[in-house]
Protein backbone atom coordinates (compact mmCIF):
# COMPACT_ATOMS: atom_id res chain seq x y z
CA UNK A 1 0.00 0.00 0.00
CA UNK A 2 1.12 3.26 -0.60
CA UNK A 3 -0.19 7.59 -0.82
CA UNK A 4 0.84 9.32 -3.94
CA UNK A 5 -0.25 12.65 -4.08
CA UNK A 6 -1.89 14.46 -6.85
CA UNK A 7 -2.52 17.77 -5.50
CA UNK A 8 -2.02 19.08 -2.52
CA UNK A 9 -2.62 22.80 -2.71
CA UNK A 10 -5.69 24.90 -1.10
CA UNK A 11 -8.33 26.52 -3.15
CA UNK A 12 -6.83 27.32 -6.08
CA UNK A 13 -4.07 25.69 -8.35
CA UNK A 14 -0.55 27.18 -8.11
CA UNK A 15 2.78 26.60 -10.29
CA UNK A 16 3.85 24.07 -7.14
CA UNK A 17 0.81 22.88 -6.00
CA UNK A 18 -2.53 21.66 -8.07
CA UNK A 19 -5.70 21.31 -5.96
CA UNK A 20 -6.49 18.27 -3.96
CA UNK A 21 -6.27 14.55 -5.03
CA UNK A 22 -4.50 11.58 -3.16
CA UNK A 23 -4.36 7.88 -4.73
CA UNK A 24 -4.32 5.03 -2.20
CA UNK A 25 -2.47 2.69 -4.28
CA UNK A 26 -3.34 -1.34 -3.30
CA UNK A 27 -1.93 -2.48 -5.99
CA UNK A 28 -0.52 -6.20 -4.11
CA UNK A 29 -3.67 -5.80 -1.94
CA UNK A 30 -6.30 -5.46 -4.94
CA UNK A 31 -4.79 -4.72 -7.99
CA UNK A 32 -6.92 -1.41 -7.72
CA UNK A 33 -6.17 2.25 -6.48
CA UNK A 34 -8.46 4.11 -4.37
CA UNK A 35 -8.78 8.20 -5.01
CA UNK A 36 -9.58 10.46 -2.41
CA UNK A 37 -10.70 13.74 -3.97
CA UNK A 38 -10.89 14.61 -7.63
CA UNK A 39 -9.59 18.49 -8.06
CA UNK A 40 -9.45 20.17 -11.04
CA UNK A 41 -6.60 18.83 -13.92
CA UNK A 42 -6.42 15.31 -11.50
CA UNK A 43 -6.15 13.41 -14.38
CA UNK A 44 -3.11 15.74 -15.80
CA UNK A 45 -1.98 15.04 -12.79
CA UNK A 46 -2.58 11.26 -13.01
CA UNK A 47 -0.10 11.44 -16.89
CA UNK A 48 2.60 12.01 -14.99
CA UNK A 49 2.42 9.08 -12.88
CA UNK A 50 1.79 5.02 -13.39
CA UNK A 51 -1.62 5.32 -12.31
CA UNK A 52 -4.01 3.81 -14.98
CA UNK A 53 -7.52 5.65 -14.67
CA UNK A 54 -9.31 2.12 -15.31
CA UNK A 55 -7.81 0.60 -12.47
CA UNK A 56 -9.62 3.66 -10.48
CA UNK A 57 -12.17 1.03 -8.72
CA UNK A 58 -13.33 3.84 -6.18
CA UNK A 59 -13.46 7.69 -5.44
CA UNK A 60 -13.98 9.30 -2.04
CA UNK A 61 -15.04 12.90 -1.83
CA UNK A 62 -14.67 14.52 1.04
CA UNK A 63 -16.70 17.72 0.27
CA UNK A 64 -17.95 19.60 -2.49
CA UNK A 65 -16.03 22.47 -2.56
CA UNK A 66 -15.11 23.45 -6.43
CA UNK A 67 -10.93 22.48 -5.59
CA UNK A 68 -12.29 18.47 -4.78
CA UNK A 69 -14.88 17.88 -7.20
CA UNK A 70 -14.14 20.28 -10.43
CA UNK A 71 -12.08 17.10 -12.01
CA UNK A 72 -14.01 14.30 -11.37
CA UNK A 73 -16.34 14.80 -14.82
CA UNK A 74 -13.37 14.95 -16.83
CA UNK A 75 -12.06 11.78 -15.28
CA UNK A 76 -15.19 9.74 -15.41
CA UNK A 77 -15.15 10.68 -18.89
CA UNK A 78 -11.59 9.70 -20.15
CA UNK A 79 -11.80 6.59 -17.71
CA UNK A 80 -14.47 5.54 -20.34
CA UNK A 81 -12.75 7.07 -23.38
CA UNK A 82 -9.35 4.73 -22.04
CA UNK A 83 -11.22 1.60 -22.28
CA UNK A 84 -12.39 1.43 -18.51
CA UNK A 85 -15.11 -1.28 -18.48
CA UNK A 86 -14.86 -2.37 -14.66
CA UNK A 87 -17.61 -0.83 -12.11
CA UNK A 88 -16.69 2.38 -10.56
CA UNK A 89 -18.10 3.66 -7.48
CA UNK A 90 -18.30 7.53 -6.39
CA UNK A 91 -18.47 8.26 -2.40
CA UNK A 92 -19.48 11.96 -1.07
CA UNK A 93 -22.31 14.01 0.39
CA UNK A 94 -25.58 14.73 -0.66
CA UNK A 95 -25.55 16.23 -3.84
CA UNK A 96 -22.80 14.36 -5.86
CA UNK A 97 -25.09 12.46 -7.71
CA UNK A 98 -26.76 15.93 -9.06
CA UNK A 99 -23.49 17.10 -9.78
CA UNK A 100 -22.03 13.85 -11.54
CA UNK A 101 -25.66 13.32 -13.40
CA UNK A 102 -25.83 16.80 -14.45
CA UNK A 103 -22.52 17.34 -16.24
CA UNK A 104 -22.32 14.10 -17.85
CA UNK A 105 -25.69 14.70 -19.26
CA UNK A 106 -25.41 18.06 -20.33
CA UNK A 107 -21.94 17.22 -22.26
CA UNK A 108 -23.45 13.66 -23.59
CA UNK A 109 -20.82 11.92 -22.10
CA UNK A 110 -21.94 8.33 -22.06
CA UNK A 111 -19.96 5.86 -20.21
CA UNK A 112 -18.87 2.42 -21.18
CA UNK A 113 -18.21 0.80 -17.35
CA UNK A 114 -21.06 0.89 -14.54
CA UNK A 115 -20.86 3.99 -12.34
CA UNK A 116 -22.50 3.84 -8.71
CA UNK A 117 -22.49 7.05 -6.69
CA UNK A 118 -22.96 6.72 -3.34
CA UNK A 119 -24.36 9.67 -1.19
CA UNK A 120 -22.71 8.79 2.23
CA UNK A 121 -23.87 9.70 6.02
CA UNK A 122 -21.62 9.06 9.14
CA UNK A 123 -20.51 5.14 9.36
CA UNK A 124 -19.52 2.58 7.68
CA UNK A 125 -19.45 3.17 3.90
CA UNK A 126 -18.26 0.25 2.63
CA UNK A 127 -17.19 -3.37 3.92
CA UNK A 128 -15.29 -6.28 2.32
CA UNK A 129 -12.73 -9.35 3.23
CA UNK A 130 -9.91 -7.08 2.67
CA UNK A 131 -11.20 -3.71 4.09
CA UNK A 132 -13.84 -1.49 5.63
CA UNK A 133 -14.16 2.51 5.05
CA UNK A 134 -15.86 4.25 7.70
CA UNK A 135 -16.86 8.24 7.70
CA UNK A 136 -17.45 10.87 10.02
CA UNK A 137 -18.76 14.43 9.46
CA UNK A 138 -15.95 17.29 10.11
CA UNK A 139 -16.47 20.88 10.97
CA UNK A 140 -16.65 22.92 7.68
CA UNK A 141 -18.50 25.66 6.33
CA UNK A 142 -20.48 22.56 3.98
CA UNK A 143 -20.52 19.28 5.11
CA UNK A 144 -17.34 17.76 4.72
CA UNK A 145 -16.05 13.84 5.78
CA UNK A 146 -12.91 12.09 6.89
CA UNK A 147 -12.28 8.44 6.00
CA UNK A 148 -10.92 5.55 8.13
CA UNK A 149 -9.89 3.27 5.80
CA UNK A 150 -9.42 -0.29 7.84
CA UNK A 151 -7.07 -3.82 6.51
CA UNK A 152 -8.90 -6.46 8.12
CA UNK A 153 -5.93 -8.41 9.93
CA UNK A 154 -4.10 -11.21 7.16
CA UNK A 155 -3.50 -14.41 8.25
CA UNK A 156 -0.40 -16.05 9.43
CA UNK A 157 2.50 -17.40 7.55
CA UNK A 158 2.80 -20.83 7.38
CA UNK A 159 5.34 -22.24 9.53
CA UNK A 160 7.48 -24.57 7.11
CA UNK A 161 10.40 -25.16 9.08
CA UNK A 162 7.82 -26.80 12.06
CA UNK A 163 6.33 -28.92 9.01
CA UNK A 164 9.81 -30.14 8.34
CA UNK A 165 10.71 -30.86 11.77
CA UNK A 166 7.45 -32.91 11.79
CA UNK A 167 7.97 -34.75 9.02
CA UNK A 168 4.82 -33.52 7.10
CA UNK A 169 5.89 -33.65 3.34
CA UNK A 170 5.27 -30.80 1.29
CA UNK A 171 2.62 -30.84 -1.14
CA UNK A 172 -1.19 -29.80 -1.57
CA UNK A 173 -1.22 -30.41 2.45
CA UNK A 174 0.43 -27.57 3.07
CA UNK A 175 -2.25 -24.93 1.69
CA UNK A 176 -5.04 -26.85 3.43
CA UNK A 177 -2.99 -26.38 7.10
CA UNK A 178 -2.41 -22.99 5.88
CA UNK A 179 -6.36 -22.55 5.60
CA UNK A 180 -6.58 -24.19 9.60
CA UNK A 181 -7.78 -27.38 8.35
CA UNK A 182 -7.37 -30.72 10.29
CA UNK A 183 -5.67 -33.08 7.96
CA UNK A 184 -5.21 -36.79 8.08
CA UNK A 185 -1.82 -37.56 6.74
CA UNK A 186 -0.87 -40.49 5.16
CA UNK A 187 1.03 -41.89 8.19
CA UNK A 188 -2.37 -41.96 9.83
CA UNK A 189 -1.06 -39.06 11.85
CA UNK A 190 -4.38 -36.20 12.28
CA UNK A 191 -2.80 -32.69 12.46
CA UNK A 192 -4.81 -29.14 13.10
CA UNK A 193 -3.61 -26.52 10.53
CA UNK A 194 -4.00 -24.14 13.34
CA UNK A 195 -1.04 -25.25 14.50
CA UNK A 196 1.69 -24.85 11.85
CA UNK A 197 0.38 -21.35 11.40
CA UNK A 198 2.02 -17.94 12.71
CA UNK A 199 0.22 -14.86 14.40
CA UNK A 200 -2.29 -12.50 12.22
CA UNK A 201 -0.27 -9.90 10.77
CA UNK A 202 -2.01 -6.44 11.54
CA UNK A 203 -4.07 -4.89 9.31
CA UNK A 204 -3.03 -1.36 8.23
CA UNK A 205 -5.16 1.91 9.26
CA UNK A 206 -5.02 4.84 6.73
CA UNK A 207 -7.38 7.87 7.82
CA UNK A 208 -7.78 10.45 5.22
CA UNK A 209 -9.70 13.74 6.39
CA UNK A 210 -11.59 16.61 4.65
CA UNK A 211 -11.06 20.57 5.27
CA UNK A 212 -11.98 21.07 8.72
CA UNK A 213 -11.55 22.94 11.57
CA UNK A 214 -10.48 21.08 14.33
CA UNK A 215 -13.07 18.34 15.98
CA UNK A 216 -13.30 15.26 17.98
CA UNK A 217 -14.54 13.23 14.88
CA UNK A 218 -10.87 14.27 13.41
CA UNK A 219 -9.69 12.39 17.04
CA UNK A 220 -11.75 9.34 16.54
CA UNK A 221 -11.02 8.70 12.84
CA UNK A 222 -7.35 8.92 13.52
CA UNK A 223 -6.80 7.00 16.37
CA UNK A 224 -4.11 4.51 16.05
CA UNK A 225 -3.51 5.29 12.53
CA UNK A 226 -0.26 4.07 10.36
CA UNK A 227 -0.97 7.05 8.27
CA UNK A 228 -2.87 10.01 8.87
CA UNK A 229 -3.88 13.07 6.26
CA UNK A 230 -5.12 16.55 7.71
CA UNK A 231 -5.19 19.63 6.25
CA UNK A 232 -2.48 22.35 6.92
CA UNK A 233 -4.20 25.21 5.08
CA UNK A 234 -2.43 27.96 7.57
CA UNK A 235 0.56 28.33 9.93
CA UNK A 236 0.42 28.01 13.89
CA UNK A 237 0.11 31.70 14.28
CA UNK A 238 -2.57 32.18 11.76
CA UNK A 239 -5.11 30.32 13.92
CA UNK A 240 -7.92 32.88 14.23
CA UNK A 241 -8.26 32.82 10.46
CA UNK A 242 -8.15 29.21 10.40
CA UNK A 243 -10.98 28.71 12.37
CA UNK A 244 -12.92 31.68 10.88
CA UNK A 245 -12.11 29.85 7.17
CA UNK A 246 -13.21 26.38 8.88
CA UNK A 247 -9.64 24.85 8.43
CA UNK A 248 -6.87 23.63 10.42
CA UNK A 249 -3.34 24.90 11.17
CA UNK A 250 -0.41 22.82 11.03
CA UNK A 251 0.20 22.99 14.43
CA UNK A 252 -3.09 21.77 15.05
CA UNK A 253 -2.42 18.67 12.91
CA UNK A 254 0.46 18.39 14.93
CA UNK A 255 -1.86 17.64 18.12
CA UNK A 256 -4.81 15.61 16.96
CA UNK A 257 -1.70 13.31 15.88
CA UNK A 258 -0.44 12.76 18.70
CA UNK A 259 -3.04 12.69 21.14
CA UNK A 260 -4.36 9.93 18.59
CA UNK A 261 -1.02 7.98 18.80
CA UNK A 262 -0.77 7.43 15.53
CA UNK A 263 2.22 6.46 13.29
CA UNK A 264 2.60 9.26 10.62
CA UNK A 265 1.64 12.46 10.02
CA UNK A 266 0.82 14.13 6.61
CA UNK A 267 0.48 17.40 5.91
CA UNK A 268 -1.59 18.43 2.84
CA UNK A 269 -3.77 21.17 1.39
CA UNK A 270 -1.42 23.57 2.04
CA UNK A 271 -2.23 27.42 1.09
CA UNK A 272 -0.83 29.07 -2.28
CA UNK A 273 0.75 32.00 0.20
CA UNK A 274 3.31 29.36 1.05
CA UNK A 275 5.48 28.79 -1.02
CA UNK A 276 8.89 25.78 -1.09
CA UNK A 277 10.26 27.48 2.25
CA UNK A 278 7.33 28.95 3.92
CA UNK A 279 5.76 25.50 3.27
CA UNK A 280 8.60 23.27 4.64
CA UNK A 281 7.95 26.21 7.99
CA UNK A 282 4.69 24.29 8.40
CA UNK A 283 6.41 21.06 9.02
CA UNK A 284 8.85 22.07 11.09
CA UNK A 285 6.26 23.84 13.34
CA UNK A 286 4.34 20.66 13.03
CA UNK A 287 7.57 18.83 13.82
CA UNK A 288 7.99 20.76 17.71
CA UNK A 289 5.11 18.66 18.61
CA UNK A 290 4.83 15.80 16.56
CA UNK A 291 8.13 14.86 15.07
CA UNK A 292 6.46 11.91 12.40
CA UNK A 293 5.52 14.54 10.75
CA UNK A 294 6.17 14.53 6.90
CA UNK A 295 4.81 17.48 4.15
CA UNK A 296 2.91 16.33 0.83
CA UNK A 297 4.41 17.69 -2.40
CA UNK A 298 2.76 16.80 -5.77
CA UNK A 299 3.72 13.37 -6.76
CA UNK A 300 5.18 12.63 -3.49
CA UNK A 301 4.64 8.89 -2.54
CA UNK A 302 4.45 7.50 0.77
CA UNK A 303 4.68 3.74 1.34
CA UNK A 304 2.87 2.37 4.11
CA UNK A 305 5.27 -0.55 5.58
CA UNK A 306 3.98 -3.76 7.46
Amino acid sequence: MDLLFLGTGAGVPAKHRNVTAVALQMLQERGATWLFDCGEATQHQILHTSIRPRRIEKIFITHLHGDHIYGLPGLLGSRSFQGGETPLTVYGPKGLKEFIEVTLSVSQTHLQYPLDIVEIEEGVIFSDHQFQVECLRLEHGIPSYGFRIVERDLPGELLVEKLKNDQIPPGPLYQRLKNGETVTLPDGRVVNGNDYVGEPKKGKIVTILGDTRVCENSLKLAKDADVFVHESTFSGEEAEMAYSYFHSTATQAARIAKDAGVKKLILTHISSRYQKNEADLLAQQARSIFPCTELADDFKQFFIER
